[in-house]
């Protein structure tokens, strides 16, 4: 390989991911310099809240806290796509069903999840059931409009043709269907993950036992700003770091397809 391509191949790899550093850089330094120039009780300049991070991820007890946010997240996001994505491909081939679940989106939808805590608390108590459950509740509504938008996308021939061939209704929908709404699907999935992070840290800051959102919680009692902003930063970064994992498997999966990049927050079906 030669050198000017050896540089192309470098500079096609690395540019992608330049605008997004620089944008950090220039938050920082936005902030130290408002910290510094202002000082303004309870904002600390974001070079002493750099400085907190060793201190919070070499403390095993806060790595274990922040395992188990992890551990929550993942598995409340691993339930509502077990359940959100063969809803979401029902109702858009099925009309009755569509008609049947359509109205309870409609109802659950603009009721903040984070609202239902107590409730959920009342119910289930303060331990994984109740964060789960919220998670849950969070996560699956993208995911089964996306699912349900990619149902109804599918093209109708190669239905007709697999039915002209015998092929049953499951099967169609799991050989046919499925694959062809896959790339929509993923579009729900990514912008599930994003609500998983958000309604993990809610739930845990309402019910504070243990997690991510506990030690946020606990320092702000106590007035740790820094160890506030500390957290802040390892959450962003936990976030960032799960939407490019997220990006490289859906990459994988749907390499044949045209990229998507959207990340919305759908309406109600």
């Amino acid at each position: 390989m030669s050198t000017s391509a050896a540089l192309a191949r470098t500079r096609a790899t690395l540019l992608p991911g330049l605008p997004p550093v620089l944008a950090c850089i220039g938050l920082l330094l936005a902030w130290q310099l408002y910290a510094r120039t202002l000082s303004v009780g309870g904002i600390p300049d974001a070079l002493s809240t750099i400085r907190e991070l060793p201190a919070i991820l070499g403390d095993r007890e806060s790595l274990y806290d922040i395992m188990e946010s992890i551990r929550r997240m993942m598995i409340g996001f691993a339930i509502a796509l077990a359940f959100s994505v063969p809803l979401g491909l029902f109702m858009g081939r099925s009309r009755m069903v569509a008609a049947l679940v359509n109205p309870l989106l409609m109802i659950t939808y603009p009721v903040p999840k984070a609202a239902l805590m107590p409730i959920i608390m009342l119910w289930f108590g303060v331990g994984d059931a109740s964060k789960l459950l919220v998670i849950v509740l969070g996560v699956s509504l993208p995911i089964i409009y996306h699912a349900y938008q990619g149902a109804r996308s599918v093209e109708e021939k190669m239905l007709w043709s697999a039915r002209a061939m015998g092929m049953s209704g499951p099967a169609r929908l799991l050989r046919i269907v499925l694959p062809a709404a896959l790339p929509e699907i993923l579009v729900g999935c990514r912008t599930g993950i994003v609500l998983a992070l958000i309604t993990m840290i809610t739930s845990e800051m309402i019910a504070r036992q243990n997690g991510a959102g506990n030690i946020l919680f606990n320092a702000l009692d106590m007035a740790q700003y820094e160890t506030v902003y500390a957290m802040i930063l390892v959450i962003s970064a936990l976030g960032i770091l799960l939407d490019v994992l997220f990006e490289y498997v859906r990459g994988w999966l749907t390499g044949w397809a045209e990229p998507r990049h959207e990340l919305v927050v759908p309406p109600p079906l």
